[in-house]
């Protein structure tokens, strides 16, 4: 009995002594620094919230092709770095990787090499470019302005959701009201979710009328309608938005047909079909306007967000595949950046 008794007391102490040491041995915890006081004024200095309207600093320094082509400038810096003369297999595909990667088209690309194997480059290589570049453009840009004797001057717009089309439309708005002119906007995408409201802040921008229908109703009508308004109030021009729709469906693509039809009865007269294109999409952006040709019209081509991360060369595909002119580039998001497209000023900002 004793024995136990003494053996269960070694026991307890051996264990006693365990927990202490677990104890002593478990780490130390280290409260964080205590945290500075907030300071009482946590910004001096307020930026000031963006704007479309024009401002003193875009009328001092108006927006340039070549201050704004960055990227597409990147890609031809190893063009402008060859020599002249005949070239070597290693310089031809240095200009086909650049003319490839600038989204200049694969036929471009291939009648300029072929050119250049059989006379070279003797003023160099960045002028063959130059020189066949101009060459792919079409001649003829001229935007049409009037209709015939006692009918309205319409502007159809189409392209799919995404590329920038009804702000082109308040661009265009603004600077048509600025240049005196009277002009109606007419809401026909009453399909997208707020397509109208923005183009009313738009007309309310520019000055401009806008008649516009609840969501979902028929385009026709607000095509008709504004129309109708622009004759009683002796506008000069009529702007008409039309749905974002995808251009791989054929029943849209028949409405977009019907709407033209009725944008052309008097006393409107279509005088231009301008389709708008994101230039960041590049090749996509070629795809989507040979599907609307047919049911449009299209007369012309608006090329937006050419500045940034676009490869301008699209714009050479488009204007020798579709031989329909680009009439006008967005190179930023104030109402001074939509300006008329000039082929010989690109094609210098991208090789001067």
């Amino acid at each position: 009995m004793t024995m136990l008794l003494i053996l269960l007391a070694v026991v307890i102490l051996v264990g006693g002594v365990v927990v202490v040491r677990r104890r002593q041995r478990r780490p130390r915890v280290v409260l964080p620094p205590t945290r500075e006081a907030m300071p009482e004024v946590l910004v001096t200095e307020v930026a000031p919230i963006p704007t479309l309207l024009e401002t003193a600093e875009t009328v001092a320094a108006p927006a340039t092709l070549e201050s704004r082509l960055g990227a597409s400038r990147g890609i031809f810096d190893r063009v402008r770095s060859l020599g002249s003369g005949s070239l070597s297999e290693a310089d031809l595909e240095v200009v086909e990787e650049v003319l490839l990667r600038s989204d200049v088209g694969l036929a471009t690309t291939t009648a300029l090499l072929d050119e250049l194997r059989a006379n070279g480059a003797p003023d160099g290589v960045a002028s063959a470019i130059r020189a066949a570049l101009n060459a792919s453009f079409v001649s003829d840009r001229a935007v049409v302005t009037t209709a015939d004797e006692g009918r309205i001057p319409v502007w159809l717009f189409v392209g799919v959701n995404g590329v920038g089309k009804t702000t082109t439309i308040g661009k265009l708005a603004a600077r048509a009201t600025g240049s005196g002119q009277k002009v109606v906007l007419a809401a026909g995408d009453t399909f997208r979710a707020a397509a109208a409201d923005q183009l009313e802040l738009w007309a309310e921008r520019s000055g401009a009328d806008i008649v516009r229908a609840a969501e979902g109703a028929d385009p026709g009508s607000v095509i008709h309608d504004a129309l109708g308004r622009a004759q009683a109030r002796g506008a000069d021009l009529v702007l008409a938005d039309t749905a974002g729709r995808r251009a791989n469906s054929t029943n849209l693509l028949d409405e977009l047909a019907k709407i033209r039809r009725v944008a052309d009865r008097v006393p409107g007269q279509v005088v231009e079909t301008l389709m708008v294109l994101d230039a960041t999409t590049g090749q996509n952006a070629l795809s989507q306007a040979k599907e609307f040709l047919a049911a449009a019209a299209v007369t012309g081509i608006v090329l937006t967000k050419l500045d940034g991360t676009a490869r301008g060369g699209i714009v050479v595909a488009i204007e020798r595949e579709l031989q329909i002119p680009v009439k006008f580039v967005g190179i930023g998001e104030t109402i001074d950046d939509l300006i008329d497209f000039d082929p010989s000023a690109f094609v210098d900002s991208l090789l001067s």
